[in-house]
């Protein structure tokens, strides 16, 4: 392994080179940090050295400092594992350094890495560099002196934008706003980073130290309007996120009382919103997304994913055709395959229609929409089959109609070919029944828009085999998803975890509870829209069909509304007619619909569970832990069945294809930050009060009463047997 080390190098024109490694992308760790400070005191002493240059090993400078302290610091609430960078190091050793230092970066700069170039009084860059602060994307803000320097250096509209958004610029970009003093070529970066430190000591250059300017702030009036309107727009646009307020007010307070007064309010705020619960989640978000990549058996055993060229897709509805979409804009050759030339050319027209929109939106250029495009075949039958890698298959939720087709597939693929299923909940093992390849057979579900959701949930049964596997994470990762690996059985991971979410929500407006007040709490709680309006987008057929599938598999815990065939019968169907729980008109934002209450008062009085005939009353949190805890439960069940690798798994697959909040942290991690035991207790009362539904599983209750966290590893509870 590299070792993680700081050099320090003097040449014959006296020009100190101290060079920092830590692969892969030179973070930030306490060893650096401590490795820097005594490298930087040693140049500083020495009388050979008249100037410094500062730069990363392996053609990157630094991805930042290191998520992993974060973690260490969030696990313990010892704030003090965070050593003081801002001013010790950037302010005290690196700007008011006598003599002068030039930042020769290239790769990449985010982040503490940007941070440490910030504060050097120069900066040299080579091309494509990535320069930018994306500390708010954690929860945090910039905590070694960012949120000061970056606004005195390129002004204080495009720092807000960098920061706020966490969106990094090149270093050409860099140039022209003065970030960066100069691009070079990256073989070129050391010599001329030498020669522009000797020029700043010897006066031919100007020695900049970037915490003192004040003439790209513009005046007091000016950064008070600006501030303000980005404090408003942050209200609106990240209402759940405290640390786009803490970064403004930060600025603002360095604007006002100058700029060391700033770093010194900057690095107290950074410490008080590394403690936070947003900051908790995002980290634990951005770790267990990075360990999704590690499968036991799989991906540690020596194995090599093989090379996939082509794939066939079967269907172009939409999700084959989102899948296809995926696949092109990849460089994947695709066969797309119909049973008429009509629905092939709808297909078609579908793909066509999702590159072009990309090329609109500015994503995409021109040129590589038409090579993408190229790569796209349509056919009729299965005769391109049998040079393909991998088939995808992509039809309705039909048993006997996937037998049919994976008997044919698996006659006319060639031996290698990977037989994938893109089935939302059907059993596996039922899919590929009629084979003799069952070692071949695997999930690629994909979430909906196919091209756009990030998560690929991968599925395997207890005969698929680890090639298989491998080459399909392989895939996925080509494809941009996050690919998540999970055991087999109805719904799998995801959407087995989360059909009790609609389910809880029908239990409360069948307990009189107001639709529209649901949708509202469960948006405040941070998912992108409530309950009724997503099964207004998915439209009800989705609804029906999904309800049928888990109340055959799970009929002890499943609660039959009536409501949804009641709007089906009424004409509804959800934004598809424009007429569901809202009304959906073009050009404006959807709008409850009154006329909907007689519907919703019939399915009550079919149910009739509302106690003694009258509305329950509830607070907005209460609706929220209804309609959540029963999705945490049966979080439970996948957890103690071994349906995950691992509980962080389970939280990626929540965050990335049900659009649970990043911010806190995902499904399990949200469920032991709120308290196991408060969920368990919760669930109990409510069994009582309203039935089977909200029953607690036994891996919850053992883990409220042993005080054991849900997301502990599943050894701490010998009663579970693995499916993975």
């Amino acid at each position: 392994m590299a070792e993680v080390k700081v050099t320090l190098e003097v040449g014959n024109d006296g020009v100190a080179i101290i060079t920092f490694s830590n692969p892969p992308a030179n973070a930030l760790a306490v060893q650096i940090i401590a490795g820097l400070k005594e490298k930087f005191d040693e140049a500083i002493k020495r009388n050979d050295v008249k100037a410094i240059v500062l730069t990363g090993r392996g053609g990157k400078f630094s991805a930042g400092f290191d998520i992993n302290v974060l973690e260490k610091v969030q696990e313990t609430g010892n704030i003090s594992l965070i050593p003081d960078v801002s001013v010790d190091l950037v302010v005290n050793t690196i700007e008011d350094c006598k003599k002068p230092v030039v930042a020769a970066v290239e790769g990449l700069a985010l982040g503490g890495g940007l941070e440490l170039a910030l504060g050097s009084h120069a900066r040299i860059a080579a091309p494509r560099t990535q320069l930018g602060l994306p500390e708010l994307t954690l929860g945090t803000i910039p905590g070694f002196g960012g949120t000061q320097r970056l606004p005195r250096l390129v002004g204080l509209s495009k720092a807000v934008e960098m920061m706020l958004l966490s969106k990094p610029i090149m270093s050409e970009e860099g140039e022209k706003l003065g970030l960066i003093d100069a691009v070079v070529a990256s073989e070129e970066l050391l010599k001329v980073s030498r020669l522009w430190a000797l020029d700043i000591a010897n006066r031919h250059k100007p020695w900049i130290r970037s915490l003192h300017k004040t003439d790209k702030l513009g005046s007091l009036s000016e950064a008070y309007e600006a501030l303000n309107a980005a404090t408003q727009q942050a209200r609106k646009t990240a209402p759940n996120m405290p640390q786009h307020k803490a970064c403004l007010d930060v600025m603002r307070d360095g604007i006002v009382h100058g700029g060391y007064t700033g770093v010194l309010k900057e690095a107290k705020v950074f410490k008080e919103l590394v403690l936070s619960d947003t900051s908790k989640g995002l980290v634990h978000s951005f770790l267990a997304q990075r360990v999704t990549s590690k499968v036991p058996n799989v991906t540690d055993v020596g194995l090599k994913p093989r090379h996939v060229k082509k794939v066939a897709v079967i269907g172009g509805g939409l999700m084959g055709s989102g899948i296809a979409t995926a696949l092109i804009l990849s460089n994947i050759y695709v066969v797309l395959k119909e049973v008429n030339s009509e629905f092939l050319l709808k297909g078609i027209r579908t793909i066509e229609a999702n590159v072009r929109g990309l090329v609109t939106k500015g994503k995409l250029t021109q040129e590589k929409a038409e090579k993408s495009l190229s790569l796209l075949k349509g056919v009729l039958d299965y005769s391109d089959f049998k040079e393909v890698d991998m088939v995808i298959e992509a039809v309705i939720e039909n048993v006997p109609l996937k037998q049919k087709i994976f008997g044919e597939i698996e006659k006319v693929c060639p031996a290698h070919c990977i037989l994938a299923t893109n089935t939302s909940t059907i059993d596996l093992n039922l899919v590929g029944e009629k084979t003799s390849s069952r070692d071949r057979i695997i999930g690629a579900h994909f979430f909906s828009p196919a091209h756009v959701m990030p998560l690929l949930e991968i599925v395997r049964t207890e005969k698929t085999s680890a090639q298989v596997i491998l080459d399909l994470m392989a895939v996925g990762k080509i494809i941009k998803k996050v690919p998540v690996v999970v055991g087999n059985c109805t719904g799998f991971a995801v959407n087995r975890t989360f059909f009790p979410y609609s389910q809880g929500a029908h239990v409360l407006v069948n307990l009189g509870v107001d639709v529209f007040r649901i949708d509202r709490a469960i948006s405040s709680f941070g998912l992108p829209m409530g309950p009724f309006q997503l099964q207004d987008l998915a439209g009800y057929g989705v609804a029906l069909a999904t309800g049928k599938e888990f109340a055959n598999a799970f009929p002890d815990r499943t609660f039959n509304s009536p409501l949804v065939e009641l709007l089906v019968k009424s004409g509804r169907n959800g934004k598809n007619n424009g007429k569901g729980y809202y009304i959906y008109e073009k050009g404006s934002k959807p709008k409850p619909d009154p006329s909907v209450v007689p519907i919703i008062e019939e399915s009550r009085q079919l149910t009739n569970i509302m106690p003694g005939g009258k509305s329950i009353s509830v607070t907005d949190q209460e609706i929220v832990e209804m309609i959540l805890f029963p999705v945490v439960n049966e979080a439970c069940r996948v957890l103690g069945e071994g349906i995950v690798v691992r509980a962080s798994d389970l939280d990626t697959a929540s965050v990335l294809g049900m659009s649970f909040p990043s911010y806190r942290g995902g499904i399990v991690f949200w469920a032991d930050a709120t308290g196991p035991n408060h969920v368990y207790k919760s669930l109990k009362k409510w069994s009582e009060l309203y039935g089977n539904f909200y029953t607690p599983s036994r891996f919850l209750e053992e883990r409220a009463r042993r005080g054991i966290p849900l997301s502990a590893p599943i050894s701490s509870f010998p009663a579970s047997k693995s499916r993975l």
